[in-house]
């Protein structure tokens, strides 16, 4: 899959005028990619429309119009988007109570190690990440993770972590693999 490229993007003030027709396609787009598992993880598997969503999103709200920071926000996101056989995504861990977010995301400082896909043949995929989102003594709420399925289109998600409220696999629903298998597929084409 490409990378998102700068002639691509509006100005802040373009896009924010045509932010409501544009806004269905993306929703959508993040819609299915979207993987809940048990009550703390979100999966948000990303692809050009969701890079493009993000990076537009925040120059409108941060009223971006220096192109040196506009390239920032476009290397930034585009760091998102898988290579060739990769999906690319972004882990949200969610937990309302801030104190006890505070205590998981210390007692979690392994979940990384312990996240994998599972491909149609039953096998696992790791996942990789950016070592710059682990504190010393904690996670961040946001993981910025890579599985190299190998242009496979995973079946579920999940993790083997020792927490109970983090165990087991959640499958993927037949939209689910169908947005994965596309994305797969543009990495193939690039």
């Amino acid at each position: 899959m490409s990378k998102l490229q700068r002639e691509e993007l509006l100005d802040f003030i373009t896009y924010n005028e045509q932010r409501e027709a544009l806004r269905p396609r993306y929703m959508e787009s993040k819609r299915v990619r979207r993987i809940q598992h048990g009550e703390a993880l979100t999966f948000l598997f990303e692809n050009r429309d969701t890079v493009y969503y993000q990076v537009q999103e925040m120059m409108r709200i941060e009223q971006i119009v220096r192109e040196s920071d506009i390239l920032h926000e476009l290397q930034t996101y585009n760091e998102l988007i898988g290579g060739p056989g990769e999906l690319g995504c972004t882990l949200l861990i969610g937990i309302d109570s801030e104190a006890r977010r505070d205590e998981k995301l210390g007692a979690w400082m392994d979940l990384l190690d312990h996240l994998y896909m599972v491909l149609e043949d039953g096998s696992r995929i790791g996942a990789t990440w950016d070592p710059r989102q682990v504190g010393e003594t904690r996670l961040s709420s946001v993981q910025y993770l890579k599985f190299d399925t190998g242009g496979q289109v995973p079946v579920a998600i999940g993790t083997d972590f020792e927490d109970a409220l983090l165990q087991g696999e959640t499958p993927l629903n037949e939209d689910q693999r169908t947005a994965l298998a596309s994305d797969l597929a543009a990495t193939r084409a690039n």
